[in-house]
């Protein structure tokens, strides 16, 4: 009989309960000395032909039969009311098929009360005014053109340190403050922990605005048949954006059907229902035709999301031989125009170091720029920066190799909760990544690293190549979360199928889920297909953000290829006339002592005609006594040019515990692209607003700085390769999040090291290099 209970689940730094139906038996996690055939093995993308041929389907690739194209017309300015709307020269256009605003179109409430689908009030250069939808995209342009507004403009704020204050305009109703109070966590006695340090160390560090640059915009067509609706959408939660049409459009959750094949990139800005799929919806609704509306790249870095820029107040205290005695932190986060889902800022400094006395306070601020959305391990990118970097200037104050300092107050339980840690590889990870780097041959020598001279220059002239290395810890969840269902299916020829609601937004999803089938029922891979990114032939699986997709569904994939093995054996030991327990299933075929010879599965199951096995799996409730994260260890060498004030990575070693590896060649990639991205976070990309309009200045590609080959250093990667028996049936944590999250702040340690300066704002810009040299 099912089960309700409460369980604790921790997404992105928010830990919340829910109720959770428990059913049936689990299973174990295979132990790490079980021999295992596909689990653990490089098994390239099974996906891989389409991808690489462009027969892959991408949102932006639909082509339905009358399609039309809308197009969305933005606001110029970061504050204003809508005075009046003139929409006829538009609509007289040839080509255009209707054109909504506030004066037609539903008044749908978003954000929750936030904002309107179309408002009477615009809160930042980008914010979404009317739509054209018309036979071809240039048309709708052209027509954008001949939309008459007249804005009454209101004052506006830019600044969330500005937005703060009291006189500054409201950029809510309610105020700039999320909530109307900042988040506040505590655990001790700050003031008593300060009191008992033998040294403080207090500074303010800066991060900047990041923006997602997915390769695939953002963008959804939709089609009207009847009174259904079906949505194809660029999405991280296909379930989500179901969930949110239905109840904007007053729809029943079985007349909506989201579908997702292929996804070119989301980091988080997808995870949710955006304007323009309801827009879209919409505007098929009034012209009977189906409808594509997808942003352009200018749409894409104004309205699409961003890592917000933080400014963060940290104090630490300490005892000469280097144990904290208490740590505080006070951040100011930009929310931009809405936010209902804060990035958890304080989630690194409350978990990471052993600290008795901790405060955190943090306040997300509403301004007149682009809304903030979730962006790779949002909050603790920003969070480690300030906090690693503080704990090497605390290093630096105390005399202490920075890895012992780290080591020093290394923390063997979840602070925030009293529990023990299910697995905890950071301590390995520390001493891999040290021995693998060099890192006490380079910290042991007694002349600074930071000033060895690149070869070549004469004694005694002033080096102009610096080389400094600097280290980095890792802290997040990636533990997954139930609900989550599958069924596998065992076709007569002896083929398997595997289908599930969630979907693979590049991370290589459909392949380890094939793997984990495969394993189970004991097939070959290439007899198992994955059908994932349709809600109404998939079952119900959450979000692929938090890095827990295949923390929470996988489990449920193995339980329902288990449950169709068991089903398959108790059939063939009747057909075949043998004792069931002397049944075997091993690439495909069944084996037995009591028979000659090993059967193909297919020649049982032809035996039964059309008969289907079908098994069903759910992926059970996470443990109430432990706290299952993950953690990492990241060693940067930089090279820092005096002169131009270039800063050249030159490699990086990383080492990472999450659990069980199940592919190394997907998790290679994942991180990989973590450690490139979080290297453009670290040194040059930053989001431009001009303080005067509001306006963002390098909305494109061209003049948004994003890694390219040139930049990547030499990455080198180990995995702390151990099951976690207590985090699911798989003993596998998420990756996907883990690398970029230490990233910036090993490469900022790095720079201080070799420059002998620190830098407390990113990126590390040349001409912020300059300008800490000139003041030396």
């Amino acid at each position: 009989m099912p089960k309700v209970i409460k369980t604790r689940t921790e997404f992105e730094g928010h830990v919340f309960e829910e109720y959770v139906v428990v059913e049936g038996e689990g299973l174990s996690a295979w132990d790490a000395q079980t021999p295992l055939r596909y689990i653990g093995r490089q098994i390239p993308r099974t996906d891989g032909p389409e991808r690489v041929t462009g027969k892959a389907v991408y949102t932006f690739d639909v082509q339905l039969p009358g399609m039309l194209y809308g197009k969305i017309l933005r606001s110029p300015h970061p504050h204003a009311r809508i005075k009046s709307i003139n929409t006829q020269r538009a609509e007289r256009l040839p080509g255009v098929r209707a054109v909504l605003s506030f004066k037609n179109a539903p008044k749908l409430s978003f954000r929750q009360g936030q904002t309107f689908l179309f408002d009477e009030i615009v809160r930042y250069v980008g914010d979404e005014v009317a739509c054209v939808i018309a036979d071809e995209e240039e048309i709708a342009e052209d027509a954008l053109e001949l939309i008459e507004v007249e804005y009454e403009r209101l004052p506006f704020v830019l600044d969330p340190e500005e937005a703060l204050r009291p006189e500054a305009p409201n950029v809510q109703p309610s105020g700039n403050l999320l909530n109307g109070k900042p988040d506040i966590y505590e655990r001790g006695d700050l003031d008593r922990g300060f009191s008992q340090a033998d040294l403080i160390v207090e500074r303010t560090f800066r991060t900047q605005c990041a923006l997602h640059n997915c390769l695939e915009t953002h963008g959804s067509v939709a089609l009207w048949e009847g009174d259904a609706l079906t949505v194809w959408d660029s999405t991280q939660h296909i379930f989500g954006v179901r969930a949110g049409l239905a109840q904007l459009l007053g729809l029943p959750l079985h007349k909506v059907r989201v579908i997702k094949r292929y996804m070119g990139g989301g980091f988080g800005s997808k995870n949710g229902l955006g304007k323009y799929t309801v827009i879209a919806a919409l505007g098929a609704k009034a012209t009977g035709r189906p409808v594509k509306i997808m942003l352009d790249r200018h749409e894409e870095n104004l309205a699409a999301g961003n890592r917000p820029s933080t400014i963060q107040h940290l104090k630490v205290g300490a005892r000469r031989d280097g144990t904290l005695t208490a740590l505080e932190l006070k951040a100011i986060v930009n929310a931009g125009a809405f936010c209902t889902w804060p990035p958890s800022v304080g989630g690194p400094a409350r978990q990471l170091y052993l600290c008795p006395n901790v405060k955190t306070e943090q306040y997300t601020v509403f301004t007149n720029t682009g809304p903030l959305s979730a962006f790779r391990a949002p909050g603790y990118v920003e969070g480690t920066f300030a906090l690693e970097s503080l704990m090497d200037e605390l290093a630096h104050e105390l005399k202490i190799d920075p890895l012992e300092l780290r080591l020093k107050n290394y923390a063997e339980i979840d602070q925030t909760t009293g529990r023990p840690y299910s697995t905890k590889g950071l301590r390995e990870a520390y001493e891999r990544g040290a021995k693998l780097f060099g890192w006490k041959a380079l910290t042991s020598n007694p002349s600074p690293v930071a000033h060895l001279r690149e070869r070549g220059g004469a004694v005694g002239e002033r080096a102009t190549k610096l080389r400094g290395v600097g280290m980095a810890s890792q802290i997040w969840s990636g533990n997954g979360m139930p609900p989550a269902y599958a069924i596998v299916k065992i076709n007569p020829d002896g083929t398997a199928t595997v289908v599930t609601g969630t979907q693979d937004i590049g991370t290589g999803t459909k392949t380890v889920l094939a793997q984990i089938a495969a394993e189970e029922l004991g097939f070959p891979i290439e007899k198992i297909s994955v059908e994932i990114g349709d809600t109404q032939l998939g079952l119900y699986a959450p979000l692929s953000a938090g890095s827990m997709t295949v923390a929470s569904v996988g489990p449920a994939v193995r339980l329902a290829a288990h449950e169709a093995r068991q089903q398959l054996l108790d059939v063939a030991a009747q057909v075949l006339e043998v004792p069931r327990e002397s049944l075997a299933i091993c690439d495909g075929l069944l084996s037995s002592p009591a028979l000659k010879e090993a059967v193909a599965i297919k020649d049982v199951l032809e035996k039964l005609e059309n008969f289907m096995i079908i098994g069903r799996g759910a992926r059970e409730p996470n443990p109430e006594d432990v706290a299952v994260n993950t953690f990492g260890a990241q060693f940067a060498e930089v090279t820092v040019d005096t002169e131009t004030g270039e800063v050249k990575v030159e490699r990086i070693v990383a080492v990472h515990d999450s659990g069980r590896v199940i592919n190394p060649l997907t998790l290679s990639s994942q991180i990989e692209g973590g450690i490139i991205q979080g290297l453009g976070y670290a040194l040059f990309e930053q989001r431009v607003v001009d303080r005067n309009t509001g306006v963002v200045v390098n909305d494109n590609l061209e003049n948004y700085k994003l890694p390219t080959a040139l930049d990547i250093p030499e990455i080198v990667f180990e995995m702390v390769d151990r099951p976690d028996h207590r985090a699911n049936n798989l003993g596998a944590k998420g990756v996907g999040e883990p690398p970029i999250i230490p990233t910036a702040a090993a490469i900022a340690n790095a720079v201080a090291n070799a420059l002998g300066i620190r830098i407390y704002e990113l990126p590390l810009t040349r001409e912020k290099i300059l300008k800490a040299l000139k003041r030396v």
